[in-house]
């Protein structure tokens, strides 16, 4: 991004990517954090285990229609990014528990807020989507 920086959005954008070498194996820092909290279940077990610890069953049951491999992916992931805590209790059968890390309590407030910022403009969102009309490419001579 070259330029003066126009807000303090540009500002953020430009520092995140400025911390990105050019041919350094290092992802952006932006999109290394998006694409795994915007992928399609993350945000939901966050959410969900926002109010304390729960187990693998009670997490699934909780979020409805994801599935117990796409669930465990999930999890695992969110794990290797310090954002869970993953224990093992030595029961029979074992007992594993999940809550959210510092880091991951540290999400909250944005996730929130961008939960807050879509529900608050979903309908608007959707109705600029149904009142799309892609622009065509002009006819070749």
């Amino acid at each position: 991004m070259q330029g003066i920086a126009m807000n303090k959005h540009d500002t953020a954008v430009q520092r995140a990517e400025g911390s990105h070498a050019e041919g350094s194996d290092e992802p952006c820092p932006i999109r290394d954090v998006l694409d795994r909290i915007g992928d399609r279940w993350s945000l939901l077990v966050l959410q969900n285990l926002a109010p304390g610890t729960l187990r693998f069953t009670a997490l699934k049951r909780a979020i409805g229609d994801i599935s117990q491999r796409m669930l465990a992916q999930t999890l695992r992931r969110l794990e290797q990014d310090g954002l869970i805590s993953r224990t093992v209790h030595p029961t029979t059968p074992p007992r594993v528990d999940y809550a959210l890390t510092e880091l991951g309590r540290s999400l909250l407030g944005p996730l929130d807020a961008l939960v807050d910022w879509a529900q608050t403009h979903h309908d608007a969102i959707r109705a600029a989507r149904r009142a799309y009309v892609p622009v065509q490419p002009a006819a070749s001579l």
